[in-house]
C-alpha cells in the first residue's frame, strides 16, 4: 500500500493505492475529510475489429452504506443511477476523454464508487481526481494527469473545495478540471458574477489543481504498471494522396453551402464517391481507414478556412450571431411558452406552474428534501433529420437540461414571494449548434410569458475555438460542425449584470488565461446582442398569469395554531379541501399556501383558516351554532373548534325552566363573549347579544 497526501487551504486530500482491486488496470482510493471514493480503471486487451470510435465508459455510483443508510426502494438495493450520478459521470468523462492517445480504440471503463460520505464534503470533485490517478498508475496508455477543484466565493473570498455549508453561503459553484498547463473543463453556476471575478476564480482553482497533480505524479513514482505500448497506425502515403486529390477541393466548395441539410448531403455525396472509387470491394477495414481520412481532411478544410480566411461554413464573421426569431404565448393552454429560433437551432420551451405537491423529492447521499424548480430537455431524432428509437433521456439530455436549469436558478423569485413549483420543458425542434443555450433563452422567455417575476432575463451563447500553433480564432454562436471539428465548446449564460452559468470542454491540452479572457469578452458581446433581440419581444414578466395557472395565496398563522389548522389526524385540513376544492399546504413556520384556479374557492379557504386561528374577543358578538344542550345551559361553537357556554340564566331576559324552550341543537344564534377565564373557558350570553341588537335597532 502506498499513500500520498497534500493539505491545501486546510483541506487534506489523499490518494492510496496498491492493496485493493488489484486485478483492475489501476485503482486508487481518494479521500477528502471522511468522504472516500474508490476508482478503478480497466481496458480490454485489444480493440474490436473495425472499431471506429473510442469506447470509453465512466460510471459514478453512490453506495448508500457510505452514509450509514439503507436504500429506500422496494428492492432495498441501489438501482439505476440517478441524475446526479449521471451528471457526475459526464463531468469525469469530458476532461479525460480527449487525453487518451489519438486512434486508441480499446474499450476502457472507469468505475467510481462512493464508499464513505461524511455529509460535509462532495464526492464528485475528488472522484475526478481519482479517475486521473487510477488511469495514471494503470497499464492503460494514459499519461497526462488532471485534477479537479471546486471553487466557491463566500463574503468575497474564494474557497477551495467548499463544504456543503460553505457552498450554501457562496455566490458561485465552480467545478473545474485541468492539467499542469491549462484548464480543460469548467462547469459553473453563479449569481450574476462578472467576467473578471470568474477569471480570478479560474486562476485560483488552477493554482490548486497543479498542486494536486504533483501528488499524482508522486504516486506514479511509487506504484505504477508499465504502459501498454500504443502507436496509431498511419495510412499509406499513396492512399492519403489519392483521398486528398479526390475530396479536398470538393469539400472546400461544399463548405460554402449555407444550409445545414444541403451541406450535409453534399459532404455525404463526396464521401460516398470517394469510398466507391478507393474501396470498390467494400472492405470493412479499408472503409474504416477511409472514414478516418475523410474526417481528417474535412477537419483540416474547415479549420484552414477559419484561420486563413476568417470564413465560416455558413458565411458569417467570427463574432457574428445567426438571425434570431422569437414567438411567445404560442401554445394556448400552457402557463407560458416561447419558440426561440437561432439560425437552424429551434427550441419550443414551456413553463408550467404547480403547487407544493408537485415538488420533486430528492433522496441521495448529498441531498435530501424537495425541489421546486425543474428544467427538462428533450432531443428527438427528427431535430437533426434522423430516425431513432424514442427512449428515456440519455446522459447528454440530462446534462444539457441541468446546464439550462443552473443558468436560470439565480434569477428566479424567492420562494416566500412566489410559492409555486416551476417546471420548464425544452423540446428541441431543430438543432445545428447549442440547443442547450437556446433552451436557456427560451426558458427565460417562457417564464416571463407565464408571469413569473424573474429578476432579469437570461441569454446563453456557445463559443468555439480553432487553434493551430500561434494562430487562434474564437467563434461566436458555433454550428454543430464547428463544435465537432473545433478545439473548444464554451457555453456562457447570464444577464446584463453577470454570468449565471458556464460550461467549457477543451479538446486540446488546455486553455491559457489570455484565450479564456478573450472568449469570455466575446461571449459577453454575443450575450448582450441576444438579450437585445429578446427584449424586443418581451422585456419584463407579464403582470397577469395565465387563467389556467393555479393561484396561490399565502397567509401566516401562529406556530401554536398550526395544530388547529391541521386538526387531529389531518381532519380539519381535509375538511377545508373537501368544502372548497383547493389545494392547501402548511409548513413548520406557519406559512399556509392555498392554491386554486377559482378565486372564490380560495377566499373561502382563507376565511376558514383565519377563523380557525382567530382569537376570541371579550365583548364581541359572534354568530354561533348550538352544539349541545344540557340542564344548565347550551354549548355554542363560535369559531371552528372553539365552544363557549351560554348559562341558562344568559339565554334570554326572562326566567325559563328549560334551555330547549328557547333554542334547539343545530340552531344558529348570536351570542356575546362576556368572559374568558384563566383556563381558556369561554362564557357567552345570548341575552346580552339580544339587548345590544335591540339597542342598535332602537
Amino acid at each position: 500500500m502506498e499513500k500520498v497526501e497534500i493539505d491545501i487551504d486546510g483541506k487534506k486530500i489523499s490518494l492510496e493505492a496498491g492493496d485493493f482491486a488489484r486485478q483492475a488496470g489501476g485503482s486508487v482510493i481518494v479521500r477528502l475529510g471522511d468522504t472516500m471514493v474508490l476508482v478503478a480503471a480497466t481496458m480490454a486487451k485489444k480493440a474490436k475489429e473495425g472499431q471506429s470510435f473510442f469506447p470509453l465508459t465512466v460510471d459514478f455510483r453512490e453506495k448508500t452504506y457510505a452514509a450509514g443508510k439503507i436504500p429506500g426502494s422496494f428492492f432495498k438495493r441501489e438501482a439505476r443511477p440517478g441524475d446526479l450520478e449521471t451528471l457526475t459521470a459526464r463531468l469525469i468523462d469530458r476532461p479525460i476523454r480527449p487525453l487518451f492517445p489519438d486512434g486508441f480504440m480499446n474499450e476502457t471503463q472507469v468505475v467510481c464508487m462512493v464508499i464513505s460520505h461524511d455529509q460535509e464534503n462532495p464526492a464528485d470533485v475528488i472522484a475526478l481526481t481519482g479517475a486521473s490517478a487510477a488511469l495514471l498508475i494503470s497499464d492503460i496508455p494514459y499519461t497526462t494527469p488532471i485534477a479537479g477543484a471546486r471553487i466557491g466565493r463566500v463574503d468575497g473570498n474564494f474557497v477551495f473545495n467548499p463544504t456543503y455549508e460553505e457552498s450554501a453561503n457562496s455566490d458561485m459553484n465552480l467545478l473545474m478540471a485541468g492539467t499542469s498547463d491549462g484548464i480543460v473543463m469548467v462547469e459553473a453556476g453563479a449569481k450574476e458574477v462578472s467576467e473578471d471575478v470568474m477569471m480570478d476564480a479560474l486562476a485560483f482553482g488552477h493554482d490548486r489543481i497543479k498542486q494536486i497533480i504533483e501528488i499524482q505524479e508522486k504516486l506514479r513514482g511509487l506504484i505504477s504498471k508499465e504502459k501498454v505500448p500504443f502507436e496509431k497506425e498511419q495510412s499509406h502515403e499513396d492512399l492519403v494522396a489519392k483521398a486528398n486529390g479526390l475530396v479536398r477541393e470538393k469539400l472546400q466548395s461544399a463548405m460554402e453551402i449555407s444550409g445545414k441539410q444541403e451541406r450535409t448531403d453534399a459532404v455525404k455525396a463526396i464521401k460516398e464517391a470517394m469510398d466507391s472509387e478507393l474501396n470498390p470491394e467494400g472492405d470493412d477495414a479499408l472503409k474504416s481507414e477511409l472514414g478516418e481520412l475523410f474526417h481528417d481532411i474535412e477537419k483540416d478544410v474547415v479549420r484552414k478556412l477559419v484561420l486563413e480566411k476568417s470564413y465560416r461554413v455558413d458565411g458569417r464573421g467570427l463574432a457574428d450571431i445567426r438571425p434570431i426569431s422569437i414567438h411567445i404565448g404560442y401554445i394556448p393552454r400552457t402557463h407560458g411558452s416561447a419558440i426561440f429560433t437561432r439560425g437552424e437551432t429551434q427550441a419550443l420551451v414551456t413553463t408550467t406552474l404547480g403547487t407544493s405537491i408537485d415538488e420533486q423529492r430528492l433522496d441521495s447521499l448529498e441531498f435530501k428534501g424537495m425541489k421546486s424548480f425543474m428544467l427538462h430537455y428533450n432531443f428527438p431524432a427528427f431535430c437533426t433529420g434522423e430516425v431513432k428509437f424514442i427512449a428515456g433521456p440519455g446522459r447528454r439530455e440530462i446534462g444539457h437540461g441541468m446546464l439550462a436549469e443552473r443558468s436560470l436558478i439565480p434569477i428566479l423569485p424567492d420562494k416566500d414571494k412566489f410559492p409555486y413549483t416551476i417546471r420548464i420543458v425544452s423540446e428541441i425542434l431543430e438543432s445545428n449548434g447549442s440547443s442547450s443555450m437556446a433552451s436557456v433563452c427560451g426558458g427565460s422567455l417562457s417564464l416571463m410569458d407565464a408571469g413569473v417575476p424573474i429578476k432579469a432575463p437570461v441569454a446563453g451563447i456557445a463559443m468555439g475555438l480553432i487553434k493551430e500553433g500561434d494562430q487562434a480564432a474564437i467563434l461566436s454562436d458555433i454550428l454543430g460542425s464547428e463544435d465537432h471539428l473545433g478545439d473548444m465548446d464554451f457555453k456562457v449564460a447570464g444577464t446584463r449584470n453577470g454570468i449565471t452559468a458556464l460550461q467549457m470542454d477543451i479538446k486540446i491540452g488546455g486553455l491559457d488565461k489570455e484565450l479564456m479572457g478573450r472568449a469570455l469578452a466575446q461571449a459577453k458581446e454575443g450575450r448582450f446582442h441576444i438579450l437585445s433581440e429578446m427584449e424586443k419581444i418581451i422585456d419584463a414578466p407579464r403582470e397577469q398569469m395565465s387563467t389556467y395557472a393555479p393561484r396561490i395565496v399565502t397567509i401566516k398563522v401562529p406556530k401554536d395554531k398550526i395544530r388547529d389548522v391541521i386538526g387531529p389526524g389531518g381532519k380539519v385540513i381535509r375538511e377545508i379541501i373537501d368544502k372548497t376544492g383547493v389545494t392547501i399546504d402548511i409548513n413548520d413556520d406557519g406559512i399556509v399556501s392555498i392554491a386554486s384556479s377559482d378565486e372564490k374557492a380560495a377566499q373561502a379557504a382563507i376565511d376558514f383558516v383565519e377563523s380557525l386561528v382567530q382569537e376570541v374577543e371579550v365583548g364581541k358578538i359572534y354568530l354561533g351554532k348550538v352544539k349541545k344542550i344540557v340542564d344548565f345551559g347550551a354549548f355554542v361553537e363560535i369559531l371552528p373548534g372553539t365552544d363557549g357556554l351560554v348559562h341558562i340564566s344568559q339565554v334570554c331576559d326572562r326566567r325559563i325552566k328549560s334551555v330547549s324552550d328557547e333554542i334547539q341543537e343545530g340552531d344558529e344564534i348570536k351570542v356575546k363573549v362576556i368572559d374568558v377565564d384563566s383556563q381558556g373557558k369561554v362564557k357567552l350570553s345570548r341575552k346580552e347579544a339580544l339587548r345590544e341588537e335591540a339597542g342598535v335597532a332602537q
